[in-house]
């Protein structure tokens, strides 16, 4: 709970002031109201934890692997039959990880207050958790299921671990060849093709046409580098202007789905991220609805998302989801055909969660193919260059010695 500072007035009429606590500041003030009929002044006290020295190191990026772990303790927690507040206040002395552990502190305080598990995680992990976590606990709360809603949730969270587990190792090695790619030519260009360059003209032998051109590509890194950094830059700050715009987060957005190779991989991603969340929003009890409006925030690619949440507004109006799918036309048809084949026959929610095995197993394939073919293409491209500065350096060579 929160700590609030408020002055009132007393029945005799003197002012008093304190701190009290409360879940937000209508619950204080209704607190307060139990002792003084009228309320001054009221405001949230600042949390002063210590300073620098006591900051968390490492920002407020979400541990999946320990949230998922978190959401297994709270399933076996809970079917055990241990009461809500004392399961939240067990797990919140075994969590290693510094941000769910704040969160977890805060809601045991909250739980034991009579406040409910998922208002309490709204309010203290908004910006870290994600919103299904949340919905899918509220809809278990309202069940009595809350067990299985988390059960439900560590499966979800795993699955998604898995797979960003499976393309960060993938990436791993282009990634490093690619780095190193990049340093070999800046450091060859900028220092060792100089080098040459000046025992060269020290010569004054006629040059070769390829050696020519290594030593004006030489001498223009050399001379024009920070100007094509500051040019890169300007680029990137640019685009990241652009996509803060609503027009340019969507042109981005159309863009990314029509990329080569990596087009097919958005919407293989998008089309994954549908199926599970959906399955994973019905399985916890929620309306097709409210379980369409959050997936929608949760596929990441901003134009699918945005089509996505206009559905909506055609299930409101009675169309069927297979149709408002369809007439929407960003998903794949094996995905459409099969949320129609569900809504028919009342098994949405396990054929969601086929489909969905389906898409995550497309999606790692997917991926495993690009990389398979961006890792001989960067070899390719490494040795082309050292392949073009050897030669051109061997026939400045061979030029000098037949002239002498």
């Amino acid at each position: 709970m929160a700590q609030y500072q408020y002055v009132a007035l007393s029945p005799d009429g003197q002012k008093v002031s304190g701190v009290i606590s409360g879940f937000n500041e209508l619950d204080a003030a209704a607190r307060i109201k139990e002792s003084y009929n009228v309320i001054l002044k009221l405001s949230e006290v600042s949390e002063k934890e210590g300073g620098f020295l006591s900051m968390d190191i490492g920002g407020n990026k979400l541990n999946t692997k320990a949230f998922t772990v978190m959401c297994n303790q709270f399933a076996i927690i809970l079917k055990a039959g241990i009461p809500v507040a004392r399961a939240v206040k067990l797990i919140a002395g075994k969590t290693t990880d510094k941000a769910l552990k704040k969160i977890l502190n805060k809601v045991a305080e909250d739980v034991e207050g009579g406040r409910s598990m998922a208002a309490s995680f709204e309010d203290h992990g908004k910006k870290l958790l994600p919103i299904t976590f949340i919905e899918t606990l509220r809809a278990g709360e309202e069940s009595g299921g809350m067990d299985r809603s988390f059960a439900s949730m560590a499966a979800h969270y795993d699955t998604q671990a898995k797979m960003a587990a499976k393309v960060k190792s993938a990436l791993a090695y282009p990634i490093f060849v690619l780095c190193i790619a990049v340093g070999v030519v800046i450091v060859l260009m900028v220092k060792v093709v100089p080098t040459f360059t000046s025992i060269f003209d020290e010569l004054g032998s006629e040059l070769p046409l390829v050696t020519r051109m290594l030593i004006a590509i030489s001498n223009f890194f050399r001379h024009y580098i920070l100007i094509l950094v500051a040019i890169l830059a300007a680029i990137i700050i640019g685009v990241k202007v652009y996509g803060n715009t609503e027009k340019g987060r969507t042109n981005l957005a159309k863009l990314a789905l029509r990329i080569p190779i990596l087009g097919e991989i958005n919407e293989l991603s998008a089309a994954s991220q549908y199926a599970n969340t959906m399955a994973a929003m019905l399985g916890a009890g929620l309306p097709i609805v409210k379980s369409v409006g959050i997936t929608a925030k949760v596929v990441e690619n901003y134009y699918i998302s945005t089509e996505t949440g206009k559905i909506t507004g055609m299930l409101e109006a009675g169309t069927s989801l297979g149709d408002a799918m369809r007439e929407q036309g960003i998903y794949p048809d094996i995905l459409i055909d099969m949320t129609a084949v569900g809504e028919e026959t009342g098994e949405m929610e396990q054929t969601l969660d086929t489909i969905a095995k389906y898409y995550d197993q497309e999606l790692t394939e997917a991926t495993e193919s690009a990389i398979a073919k961006l890792e001989p293409a960067l070899l390719v491209g490494l040795a082309g260059v050292a392949g073009f500065i050897v030669i051109a350096i061997y026939m400045a060579m061979f030029s000098m010695y037949a002239a002498m």
